[in-house]
């Protein structure tokens, strides 16, 4: 069996083992296979001694794994930020170091042919996540128990329509029904998710947004281009390893060139590092730091 092959059979077992429950066609669909061939690997993990259990519908599962069989999760897994992180790290490496080739080209074959959203990443929240997934098969309202949120600071519950992950299965891409919006809720700030009988009500209104290296979220980007000294990059890369892929070198100094879906978060980080960091482009960017700093810094020293 050639490395395509396995590589799709261990994802797979992954899927199949995992916290959410996909169908026969949610199958095929994510791993790009015919039902015949799902069908076939089935039969296959069978005769290996796996122990398939058939759920209901076309739903499988892989129940009892051998004793000797590897942890999934260490074997293929990779989340992007982690990618991007080990990417940089073997950056660093010498280029001498007959070492470097291999390795990048080892995570190259994880990070570009393995689809991150077909995994599940926190497993203290899987109940969570599985269901909030059967509630985004049936199309039916949930409730997220006393959801802690940092935008406003309350701790209260959420009548949501949800329809999405996020890459990392961290976030969920939700309608809000009270305020009638699109929003993000972190999966880990929900104390319990109860699925309800409802159906949904507005899925016409369902809108995955884009999201930028800084965790915003919105339908409209901004482009900004920030020159970043040294520690400034540094503690970029520490903090959103994401903005690794936005981020050059010119000269002694970095530069950032991305896309923004809002401008707290890219705020924040160049109001901290005010010393280390200038605004090359984005008027309107330029415009909303100034703003901020007028608002909010100067009622320190009040």
């Amino acid at each position: 069996m050639d490395q395509p092959k396995i590589e799709r059979l261990l994802r797979l077992m992954k899927m199949m083992s995992g916290s959410v429950n996909y169908s026969i066609d949610e199958l095929s669909d994510k791993l790009d296979m015919s039902p015949r061939t799902i069908y076939r690997y089935i039969d296959t993990f069978k005769n290996a001694g796996f122990a398939v259990t058939k759920m209901y519908g076309n739903i499988y599962r892989l129940g009892k794994m051998p004793k000797n069989a590897p942890d999934l999760d260490k074997l293929i897994y990779f989340s992007e930020e982690e990618a991007m992180l080990v990417n940089g790290l073997i950056d660093s490496l010498s280029p001498s170091n007959s070492l470097k080739a291999n390795l990048k080209d080892k995570l190259s074959v994880i990070y570009n042919s393995t689809s991150i959203a077909d995994y599940i990443t926190g497993k203290s929240n899987a109940a969570h996540i599985e269901a909030l997934g059967e509630a985004m098969r049936d199309g039916l309202q949930v409730l997220l128990h006393n959801y802690q949120s940092g935008h406003s600071g309350t701790i209260r519950d959420r009548l949501v329509e949800p329809f999405a992950f996020t890459s990392d299965y961290v976030d969920l891409w939700a309608y809000d029904t009270e305020d009638g919006r699109n929003k993000i809720f972190k999966i880990s700030r929900v104390e319990e998710v109860t699925v309800l009988d409802t159906p949904w009500a507005h899925p016409q209104d369902h809108q995955r947004q884009g999201q930028d290296v800084f965790y915003m979220s919105g339908t409209s980007g901004e482009r900004i281009r920030l020159q970043l000294s040294v520690r400034a990059k540094n503690l970029l890369f520490e903090e959103f390893p994401l903005a690794r892929k936005d981020c050059r070198r010119d000269g002694s100094a970095w530069i950032l060139d991305t896309t923004v879906y809002g401008f707290a978060g890219a705020c924040r980080f160049v109001v901290g590092l005010a010393e280390e960091v200038r605004i090359l482009e984005s008027e309107p960017f330029k415009a909303y730091v100034s703003d901020y700093v007028k608002n909010y810094l100067t009622k320190l020293i009040q």
